[in-house]
């Protein structure tokens, strides 16, 4: 899925391995929120799909059975992302029960740790950036156009 969520950057399209802890959690709808509007929200982030890559509802590829393959859910600024997949248990290769030899020591949920990673260093630097602007101002450094 397209997704705005910032652990995800540039991983549309991955088909991902996942690690199944339990069978009982899944994305659960009520007549207010129906799957097809969130989806048209474009909040969905995650989905289980079949080994064609199309979205699934079926064991084993859908574990829980999630309406329509959802599996996770961020927000509209992407800032806050769920899922039900665990990617802690499978982002190193040795942790998977096979993987195609040419992934190395890294699996590609690696990945998603290393956005959220590149994003907290933006928003430090960002944030400094900031700080240092309001430190300029409040020292006369800076001075702050008049509005008319």
């Amino acid at each position: 899925e397209k997704s705005h969520s910032i652990f995800l950057k540039d991983m549309k399209g991955a088909r991902l391995p996942i690690a199944v802890a339990h069978g009982e959690g899944r994305a659960a709808f009520d007549e207010t929120h129906n799957p097809h509007q969130v989806l048209a929200a474009g909040i969905v982030a995650l989905r289980y799909v079949d080994n064609r890559g199309a979205p699934t509802e079926h064991y084993p590829y859908n574990p829980n059975g999630s309406t329509l393959g959802i599996t996770g859910l961020t927000t509209k600024d992407g800032r806050v992302t769920i899922m039900m997949p665990h990617p802690e248990r499978v982002f190193r290769v040795a942790q998977n029960s096979w993987h195609p030899a040419e992934w190395g020591e890294d699996g590609p949920w690696l990945r998603m740790f290393r956005n959220a990673r590149k994003w907290v260093g933006a928003e430090k630097v960002a944030g400094n950036r900031r700080s240092a602007v309001k430190e300029s101002v409040a020292s006369g450094g800076y001075q702050v156009p008049e509005m008319h």
